[in-house]
């Protein structure tokens, strides 16, 4: 009896250092599960992710082959400017006339000298890496600010998409550029430097135009914030900033510079699309489809300016007063509702373009965990958004396109534009209240 009363006693220490050990497992493990799930942690995870990446780019650069596509067209159209023509008819490269605005010459005039004149094409890639390294951080920022999305989803953001990586070091395309001065537009925005900001839209605008598709979003929140007389002078810099770079080339051929800088009705060549692979050639080339996409696309975003982002009760013409003298009291715009207006309308207007060349992904990827994941709807699960991240990810990295492929694309795409009608708003609708109440 004593010997098995001995037995016990000798057991229960050891019962007790087991039951710790499996607390404090259990503990870590809650803990790194929170480090995975809560957004308050984004700063952590995005430092550990920024270093991988330093690796991983790195390594992309110097193991897969370069491709040349555009670099050599890019060096041989600002040669033309370097050489004395600011004629925008004149200058050509080997895939065609020039077709961006003045901020893209005077840029890639920079990467021209940095780069030996676009011969050597390694300090042109370790100079794209830095350029992608410093998008990460600028949207890591953003994220942290937001506080919507779980940092477990900034993994399939960073190492596991190959066709990014793949446009900003082994393509060295313009529209990274673009995208790194709009997200740094996006921060100031956030910081309430309301004119810096624009100045920085402008200039992203400057380097390719496909970031006017975020112009809608920034208009309501310019509008929202200050009302028209407000609004006016922070569109003047985006306007007088643009005549200040296109100057130069203004004064020599204004027709020539505007017409081929700001074409908004280029034809796209069916062979390179990603989203209309599905339709017959005739009809994506028809200027009547190019039409009806146009009106969906102003549609829908208005549509989403009238129901989803102005939720005042009051007219949407209350966005022209001066915010002092509107029926309902201004309340600040916080983060999530700047992110997201200029995220969904970019988004929509993703939705309806003419067509999708492999480099345009990076015009909305960073921007798919907040669209996914900051106002999801009840229905729409982390696997359900992680799926729709992999889908679309395998739509642009199939090349050719296919019709599944493109098929594919535009089914996710739906799947976003309908949680984002469905899911939680971040403009609550206002409750106005009587004068007889006050």
């Amino acid at each position: 009896m004593a010997a098995g009363l001995r037995k016990r006693g000798r057991a229960g220490p050891a019962a007790r250092a087991v039951g710790l050990c499996g607390q404090w497992l259990r503990r870590a493990w809650q803990e790194r599960r929170l480090l995975l799930l809560e957004p308050r942690y984004t700063l952590k995870v995005a430092a550990c992710l920024c270093l991988a990446e330093v690796g991983i780019t790195f390594w992309v650069i110097h193991r897969v082959a370069y491709t040349e596509i555009d670099w050599k067209a890019y060096m041989a159209e600002v040669e033309g400017v370097i050489n004395g023509t600011y004629d925008y008819t004149q200058l050509r490269g080997d895939t065609g006339p020039l077709v961006y605005p003045a901020g893209f010459v005077y840029i890639f005039m920079g990467l021209y000298y940095a780069t030996g004149r676009g011969t050597d094409i390694r300090m042109a890639q370790h100079i794209f890496a830095v350029l992608y390294l410093a998008t990460l951080l600028l949207v890591f920022l953003i994220y942290h600010q937001t506080c919507k999305v779980p940092p477990f989803v900034f993994f399939f953001m960073c190492c596991a998409s190959y066709r990014v990586h793949s446009i900003f070091v082994l393509r060295l395309f313009n529209d990274p550029v673009a995208m790194v001065l709009l997200f740094l537009s996006i921060n100031l925005l956030l910081a309430q430097r309301w004119s810096w900001g624009c100045c920085c839209f402008s200039l992203a605008v400057s380097v390719k135009m496909n970031v006017l598709l975020f112009a809608p979003g920034l208009l309501f929140l310019l509008l929202r914030q200050f009302g028209l007389h407000g609004a006016l002078p922070k569109l003047g810099i985006c306007a007088v900033l643009q005549v200040v770079l296109g100057l130069p080339f203004l004064l020599e051929n204004p027709v020539g510079y505007v017409s081929r800088s700001f074409d908004l009705g280029r034809q796209f060549l069916f062979r390179w699309t990603v989203n209309w692979r599905f339709l017959p050639e005739a009809l994506f080339l028809h200027r009547a489809f190019h039409l009806a996409l146009l009106t969906a696309h102003l549609t829908l975003l208005l549509l989403f300016a009238l129901c989803r982002w102005h939720r005042t009760g009051e007219s949407i013409l209350s966005l022209l007063k001066d915010p002092s003298k509107r029926k309902v009291p201004l309340q600040p715009l916080t983060p999530n509702q700047i992110v997201s207006a200029l995220f969904t309308s970019n988004f929509i207007g993703i939705c309806f373009s003419r067509s999708l060349h492999y480099q345009f992904y990076v015009w909305y990827f960073h921007t798919l965990p907040y669209l996914l994941w900051a106002t999801p709807a009840r229905w729409l699960t982390h696997l359900l958004r992680l799926l729709v991240l992999g889908l679309i990810e395998l739509s642009w990295n199939t090349y050719p396109s296919t019709s599944c492929s493109s098929g594919a694309l535009h089914m996710c795409h739906a799947v976003i534009l309908l949680q984002l009608w469905l899911g939680p708003q971040p403009f609550p609708k206002t409750i106005q209240h009587s004068k007889k109440a006050h």
